[in-house]
């Protein structure tokens, strides 16, 4: 589903747009959240970007963060305005409207014509146009092809350039996963032939951590982390009394699941985190092993094949037997897969 001419006649006009994406963002969310509003910007267009919840420091570097408004009780009636003065809500990096949150009914409910833009698997139908590739690698990947497509490559500066190079960098695992394409490799020397400094990204959203989050990371990996040979799985749970402990904010726990990964033979690995209302997974494989279907079939959710995420409204220990009592069904694919 590639709306992209009706796309290009929707932003041919200065408009008042309103960009979301998904809660808890992640590199690719904000990358490409903040990329398509100086985008959207250059073209004359009143822009705003609303996340659901707030998202680590690592991520505040890119351009136009500062005006990024992080979804509260304390902003409710200023995003339920925009909501109501926006011609175009843009819903970036999300295929289900409940990733969204709060913000969900908002959205629903207002009159503006909204834009899908997506590479997980089953979008939900609730976008007037919709601009969705599961192959792409990450949803900046799709902002940089809209901008092509639409014969405004010329508008990619270094600002716009160095988010969607974060957003793209980031879902590729820095170019390692198998979702790395020719196709990534292009966009990115496009991206670095801008004079964009990778290492300065990179350094900013991976170098740059609080001693608290190193502190949680060594009791995690000392204390917390758990293989389980027999099923190449490999897991990490996490209370709020613990998070408390280190201090922990938004984003401190992102990528902790890969450590898990990295052990040795396994093939599935996942943390298991204490949220208060729910019990939050991530879930990782490598391989042909879908961890996607397997956390849409017993925990709520979805993903990608090799990176999904799901919930639980049980306790942290009762998530964890759950999970420890389904694993038999997927052992013989699990010892299989390499």
């Amino acid at each position: 589903m590639q709306d992209i001419e009706a796309i290009g006649a929707a932003i041919e006009q200065p408009k008042t747009v309103l960009i979301t994406t998904h809660q808890n963002p992640d590199a690719d969310a904000m990358g490409s959240s903040l990329g398509l509003a100086g985008y959207l910007r250059k073209k004359g267009h009143r822009v705003t970007v609303v996340t659901p919840t707030d998202y680590g420091q690592n991520l505040h570097w890119m351009s136009g963060n500062d005006e990024v408004i992080a979804f509260d009780e304390k902003v409710r009636v200023q995003v339920s305005q925009l909501m109501e003065e926006a011609d175009l809500i843009f819903c970036l990096d999300f295929s289900s409207i409940d990733r969204i949150r709060d913000l969900a009914p908002m959205v629903r409910q207002s009159r503006a014509q909204k834009v899908l833009i997506d590479h997980h698997l089953e979008p939900e139908s609730f976008a007037d146009l919709i601009f969705w590739d599961p192959t792409a690698a990450a949803t900046a990947e799709l902002i940089f092809r809209l901008i092509v497509q639409l014969g405004d490559k010329a508008l990619i500066d270094v600002p716009v350039a160095e988010c969607l190079y974060a957003g793209l960098m980031t879902d590729t695992g820095s170019f390692r996963h198998s979702n790395t394409t020719g196709a990534v490799h292009r966009m990115a020397a496009d991206l670095v032939d801008l004079n964009i400094d990778v290492s300065t990204i990179h350094r900013r959203i991976f170098d740059n951590v609080s001693i608290d989050k190193l502190r949680l990371l060594g009791y995690i990996l000392n204390e917390k982390l758990k293989v389980l040979p027999d099923y190449k799985f490999a897991y990490i749970t996490l209370t709020d009394g613990e998070l408390k402990r280190y201090r922990s904010k938004t984003g401190d726990t992102e990528g902790m699941v890969n450590y898990a990964l990295s052990v040795e033979g396994v093939v599935m690995a996942a943390i298991l985190i204490d949220r208060n209302d729910e019990i939050r997974i991530s879930f990782r494989s490598i391989g042909d092993f879908s961890v996607r279907e397997l956390a849409s079939k017993h925990f709520d959710g979805g993903g990608h094949r090799n990176a999904a995420g799901g919930r639980s409204k049980l306790s942290l220990a009762e998530t964890e037997q759950r999970l420890l009592n389904i694993l038999p069904q997927y052992q013989q694919q699990l010892l299989e897969t390499v």
